[in-house]
């Protein structure tokens, strides 16, 4: 199997979470630091910060500093096209 499709493997598997398909929502209107993601979607820390790492390794989201406050974003907004033709498909 070649790396690009081991890749489109990877952030598929990694979109595969609903907590982060809530989290992609979000970002929808643009970056959002950490601490504005954690009580929406309602986990602990550790847990929305894995999901975000695990984002971020796969593509999806680039983080960038503003003091001590971690910004994100989504890398590219074919994401959204993806996350929204996935959900035609089951419909």
């Amino acid at each position: 199997m070649d790396t690009a499709m081991k890749q489109k493997a990877r952030v598929l598997k990694v979109l595969g979470d609903p907590n982060r398909l809530r989290i992609i929502d979000l970002l929808r209107d643009g970056e959002l630091c950490q601490c504005e993601i954690i009580p929406v979607i309602g986990q602990s820390q550790p847990n929305v910060s894995r999901h975000l790492r695990l984002m971020e390794k796969a593509g999806i989201l680039t983080k960038r500093k503003d003091g001590t406050r971690t910004l994100y974003k989504v890398s590219h907004e074919g994401v959204f096209t993806i996350v929204d033709l996935v959900a035609l498909v089951g419909s």
